[in-house]
């Protein structure tokens, strides 16, 4: 790689024949999930380019998604970057800003200034929430950040069938409502396709730098129907069946060596699966749909991934394309013991506020809508252990399970002498920022904007493509996650499962020799002492090298704890009709565990019809409609729905206000309409959906997107208003019992005892 230099603003031809740069990283997909790893999903096109590069089955990553993108994208640590944990958390510290930092580049603006066209598709997820907003800072988003193009999500996840807020560049762009055969993956391939046939239409010349980086396969799980048709059955022989048959496989390709044992059964209390044969009849039924949506949704990417191809071989781009296919973390246990057709219920059961094992019953009823536009599901944790396969646990702990993803490069100008065969370097994440750069032969500035940037954590890997016996590059590497920890040095690796509200402590590790045992199935802790302490010490000193302190003890203050600039979100609003969706994060401060007003100022003349304001959407919300002169509440905790016939409404100018008693803890709420001043209607005790739960924001005369009744939709559609909404304000209260500021002093003196 050449030398470095500082930040210019002129962007210089790349050399001749400089190649193409494409990543493709998906979320959640577990380390066996696909074809060429073991899985039993048909992944043809993620295969054939296994078979026409090279797979490496030694690839790790953090055990989050925001933080491995965050260390993809930079070349450092995640908690160096700024990120590290999910982008929906802002306490104060640097390791966890939730924003990339200043003074670390991305591969995007380096390759930028190299002569690259620069593209992004997909998921962000590397900006503050608060500032997902028309007024927030953009310093953290795609564009800023080296993209000459964006188009996808800022956000963690969305409704693949309804996405909640489509971005592109700059300027939000979703539409009031979706077309039947919508679908959020398809679409990301239509526009990366563009964005590609667009640039070589301009100058054939100009390399590209394409980051398509799914939603898929987070929840929540949705397919389309005929995907999810193809899997009916193929899972009613349970997790520890297709487990085993995953690893057998695994053995006979080399994704693993012969002598490798695999992992036992997750049996950690709250991470434990029982066995499949032990489960209920209706249970197994239950459960083996979910994960037919699941493999539906993996087919949705490698389809993705053969469309890109094609439309590549078309442009005569394929040959010069490196490829990079991999995940972000593994595979997700957010699902629980028992799964969800309502993937905000996790939000609920996470906040005290639901049992995912009591709602089973209305999930057996929906089962045919499971993995469809009318559900938002995630699988049991059974299934992500199966996906996991030969590793433990899971998404989130820095166990293998946690931190281990498959990776495939492909570069058939280069790789065809080593076509299809195996790498098994320890390679991390942070190492395909150099990796990159060597390749296309970039030069990397030691400034951006006259700030010196943090040196690169990782280590080229570009010697391994084409040989095998090359040196590992990257020796050692630090590992944490919401108090998990993990330090990887020359084949041995410590690691650490922390219990929340326990003491942070050497008793906590583990000690593994990968090199014989990668499934860490024997813990040498007790008989080599000695390198347990080496690497703890060596755990201390790249924690405080990589602003990862102070650790997450699992009282909940991380996100708790917010700016005191954020409280501008709480103030009232007064909207009018044509005011575009207010944001999600502005909306959700006006009632979040607090009780709150809305005022409708209306003139309403008879035949009046349509929604006065809807707030939220299938997963959860609130709205007040008018239908055939009538006066209609309809309040949606995750699809359990209220409506409240309130009345005929007289004509004239008049106030309907809605009034909202958050009671303690903030989980449940009273609610009363009045017309007038009297009192029309009123429902005690229901359930108000939790943080992201109310997916999409406030609407004023219409409700866009996914719908906050589906009962309603299907008869009126968007049911945009067709009389006159003068304006309707939101007037925050006070926080419920048990959530306000006296409550955020708890969770900080609860950390405090745990430091």
């Amino acid at each position: 790689m050449a030398g470095s230099r500082p930040w210019w603003p002129s962007r210089p031809q790349a050399g001749a024949n400089a190649p193409n740069v494409v990543v493709v990283l998906c979320d959640d997909l577990g380390y066996s999930d696909v074809g060429c790893f073991g899985s039993e999903i048909e992944t043809p096109n993620i295969d054939r380019l296994a078979a026409e590069g090279l797979r490496y089955t030694n690839f790790h990553v953090t055990p989050m998604c925001s933080p491995t993108r965050a260390a993809l994208l930079t070349g450092r640590n995640s908690h160096a970057a700024g990120v590290g944990y999910v982008a929906h958390a802002d306490p104060g510290f640097p390791g966890h800003a939730m924003e990339l930092a200043d003074d670390v580049s991305t591969i995007a603006e380096v390759l930028r200034v190299n002569g690259y066209s620069t593209f992004m598709v997909g998921k962000w997820h590397l900006c503050k929430d608060a500032d997902v907003t028309d007024t927030g800072s953009k310093r953290s988003w795609p564009v800023q950040r080296g993209f000459d193009r964006f188009y996808g999500i800022l956000d963690g996840m969305t409704d693949m069938f309804h996405p909640h807020a489509l971005y592109r560049d700059n300027s939000r762009v979703t539409p009031e409502t979706y077309p039947d055969d919508y679908y959020f993956t398809d679409d990301l391939t239509d526009e990366a396709i563009r964005m590609v046939r667009s640039v070589k239409a301009s100058d054939p010349a100009k390399p590209f730098f394409l980051y398509f980086a799914h939603g898929a396969v987070h929840a929540p799980l949705n397919a389309p129907a005929a995907d999810i048709e193809r899997h009916r059955g193929a899972y009613d022989r349970g997790w520890d069946r297709v487990r085993e048959e995953r690893f057998a496989r695994q053995r006979a390709n080399g994704v693993v060596k012969e002598n490798t044992k695999l992992a036992p059964r997750n049996s950690e209390p709250g991470d434990d699966v029982p066995p499949w044969d032990e489960l209920s009849a209706d249970q197994r039924m239950v459960f083996a749909r979910y994960m037919e949506v699941y493999a539906a949704m993996v087919q949705t990417v490698d389809r993705s991934l053969g469309r890109l191809r094609a439309a590549l071989e078309g442009l005569g781009e394929w040959d010069n394309t490196i490829v990079l296919f991999t995940s972000d973390n593994g595979a997700s246990r957010e699902g629980e013991a028992q799964g969800t057709t309502q993937y905000f219920d996790v939000l609920r059961h996470y906040h005290g506020g639901g049992d995912l094992e009591g709602e089973f019953e209305r999930d057996r009823r929906a089962i045919d809508e499971i993995g469809g536009p009318r559900s938002l599901p995630h699988y049991p944790r059974g299934w992500a252990m199966a996906s996991n396969t030969p590793f433990r646990l899971y998404k989130i702990n820095t166990h293998a399970g946690g931190q281990s993803a498959p990776a495939i490069v492909s570069w058939p100008r280069r790789l065809s002498g080593v076509a299809g065969e195996i790498r098994r370097q320890y390679v991390h994440v942070t190492d395909v920022f150099p990796t990159v750069l060597e390749l296309v032969d970039a030069t990397a500035p030691d400034h951006r904007y006259g700030v010196p940037l943090k040196p690169l954590a990782g280590n080229s890997f570009a010697g391994s493509l084409t040989n095998g016996e090359a040196p590992e590059t990257h020796r050692e590497q630090y590992y944490e996650m919401q108090g998990h920890r993990g330090y990887y040095r020359d084949g041995w690796e410590i690691v650490t499962r922390h219990v929340p509200l326990t003491r942070f402590g050497d008793h906590e590790w583990e000690l593994y020799d990968l090199r014989t045992d990668p499934a860490e199935t024997r813990n040498l802790a007790t008989e080599h002492p000695e390198i347990v302490a080496d690497l703890a010490a060596r755990w201390e000193r790249a924690a405080w090298q990589n602003q990862v302190f102070p650790l997450n003890e699992g009282s909940g203050i991380q996100r708790a704890q917010r700016p005191e600039r954020e409280d501008a979100f709480a103030r009232p609003v007064r909207l009018v009709p044509g005011t575009p969706t207010l944001e999600r994060y502005r909306s959700l401060m006006l009632v979040y565990r607090r009780s709150f007003r809305v005022t409708v100022d209306l003139d309403f003349e008879i035949g009046d019809s349509g929604v006065l304001f809807a707030h939220g959407c299938q997963s959860g919300g609130y709205s007040l409609s008018i239908d055939a002169g009538r006066l209609c509440y309809f309040h949606n905790n995750s699809q359990e729905m209220c409506e409240l016939d309130l009345g005929a409404v007289a004509p004239g100018r008049q106030e309907i206000v809605l009034e909202v008693t958050a009671l303690e803890g903030g989980t449940h709420v009273d609610v009363r309409v009045l017309v007038g001043g009297r009192v029309r209607g009123s429902a005690d005790g229901l359930g108000m959906p939790m943080g992201q739960a109310m997916f999409q924001g406030i609407d004023i005369g219409i409700d866009r997107g996914s719908p906050v009744s589906w009962a309603r939709f299907d008869k009126h559609g968007t049911f945009a208003y067709t009389g006159t909404i003068l304006g309707v304000t939101w007037i925050p209260g006070e926080h419920a019992a048990g959530t306000g500021p006296e409550t955020l002093e708890k969770l900080r003196r609860i950390g405090m005892a745990y430091e």
